[in-house]
């Protein structure tokens, strides 16, 4: 806990920066999240190609 609170007193300025901003990167990571899904989903069942026509239809 100690060495997590130092690594936060070190990068202060990006925290509170990170805290404080009004912009949110939520869109783009609940996009990644339901393609890391559907990647582990299709993993090893399917080629390439099928995985690409699953996310394209997706998306």
């Amino acid at each position: 806990m100690e060495t997590f609170a130092e690594g936060l007193e070190q990068d202060g300025d990006a925290v509170r920066a990170a805290l404080t901003s009004f912009w949110s990167n939520a869109q783009a990571e609940g996009q990644i999240t339901k393609l890391k899904l559907l990647k582990r989903q299709m993993y090893g069942r399917a080629s390439f190609d099928r995985l690409r026509r699953r996310v394209l239809l997706t998306v």
